[in-house]
């Protein structure tokens, strides 16, 4: 059985090395599909939606109304600084596939049920376009 829940933020970037207009600083309307496979449980459950939204809206919160900037840009690092903006500093550029990387890898540290097998996620950097990827547990 596969269960899904959405989840929307809005968050700052940029992507220095791009060749386009995304290597100025912009921002997106983000959201992320977290979908679960596993086998349901005795309550008729693969998992609580309110325990899955309880365990993702830290890191949601987290992003949310941030910039995501990469540890090496100093120059970004130090303007947010000065703004005293809210930023998320990590070891990787912001593309969409990083960030959908980034998620995957902070659920698999998060204790989930024993029944579930399967973990993807997909974010939407816009709304004709995400990346997805897929962990089996």
């Amino acid at each position: 059985m596969k269960i899904a829940k959405e989840f929307n933020w809005e968050m700052g970037h940029h992507l220095p090395e791009h060749f386009g207009k995304c290597k100025n600083i912009h921002g997106h309307s983000y959201k992320m599909w977290i979908e679960l496979e596993g086998d349901v449980m005795e309550n008729g459950m693969v998992m609580d939606y309110y325990y899955l939204k309880d365990i993702i809206e830290p890191l949601i919160d987290k992003m949310d109304h941030s910039f995501l900037v990469y540890e090496e840009d100093d120059s970004i690092i130090e303007f947010l600084e000065k703004m005293n903006s809210k930023r998320v500093i990590v070891n990787f550029q912001s593309t969409v596939e990083n960030i959908t990387n980034y998620f995957l890898a902070e659920i698999k540290k998060m204790k989930l049920p024993s029944n579930i097998e399967k973990v993807k996620v997909r974010v939407y950097e816009t709304p004709d376009d995400y990346a997805e990827e897929e962990l089996i547990l």
